[in-house]
C-alpha cells in the first residue's frame, strides 16, 4: 500500500487544497492530510477546528483520512509508513520555501520523497491567508471554500 503524507496548517482547507488532495489520491493508495497542531505561525482557527474542517472537507474522497501531528513530518510519515510528503506549488514565489522544506526533510530522513502538485489554474492563486484577508473584509468567497469552512469563517465574522 502506496501512503502519503500531505501536511499543512489548513487555516482554513481552501479549495485548492481539496484539489491537491483528490489529485494525491489518484496516485497513492493512502493519503493522510497532516494537520499540524502547534504551527509556528498564528492560526485563525484552533487545531480541533482544522481537523474538523479538513475531515469534513475530505469525506467521500478515496483513500484520504485526515490526522493531527505535531513535530516533525518526516518523524509522521516514518510513523505512518509513509515513503512520500505531498506539497503543492501554487506560483514560483511558493518554490524557494518549499524547495528549501524539502531538502531539510530529506536531509533528516533520506528514505522519504517529497512529491510537488501543481494546483488547477483556478485555484493558483488563492492562499489561506488571502482567504481570511478577503472574508475579514467580508468578500463572497464560496467559490474558493468547502461549505463547513465558509459557515465557520461567517461565524469567526459575527463574533468579531
Amino acid at each position: 500500500m502506496k501512503t502519503a503524507i500531505y501536511p499543512g496548517t489548513f487555516d482554513p482547507i481552501t479549495n485548492g487544497h481539496i484539489d491537491i488532495i483528490k489529485r494525491a489520491s489518484r496516485i497513492f493508495d493512502c493519503v493522510i492530510v497532516a494537520v499540524v497542531k502547534n504551527p509556528s505561525k498564528d492560526t485563525l482557527f484552533a487545531y480541533p477546528e482544522r481537523l474538523k474542517m479538513v475531515k469534513d472537507a475530505s469525506r467521500g474522497i478515496k483513500g484520504v483520512k485526515a490526522e493531527g501531528f505535531d513535530g516533525l513530518v518526516v518523524d509522521f510519515a516514518k510513523k505512518k509508513k509513509a515513503k512520500v510528503i505531498v506539497r503543492g506549488l501554487r506560483m514560483i514565489s511558493d518554490f524557494e520555501y518549499e524547495f528549501q522544506m524539502a531538502l531539510t526533510n530529506r536531509s533528516l530522513s533520506e528514505e522519504i520523497e517529497t512529491m510537488f502538485l501543481m494546483p488547477h489554474p483556478f485555484y493558483s492563486y488563492i492562499s489561506s491567508r488571502l482567504i481570511k484577508e478577503a472574508a475579514h473584509l467580508g468578500a463572497d468567497l464560496k467559490q474558493f471554500l468547502p461549505r463547513q469552512v465558509l459557515a465557520n469563517l461567517k461565524k469567526i465574522r459575527k463574533q468579531g
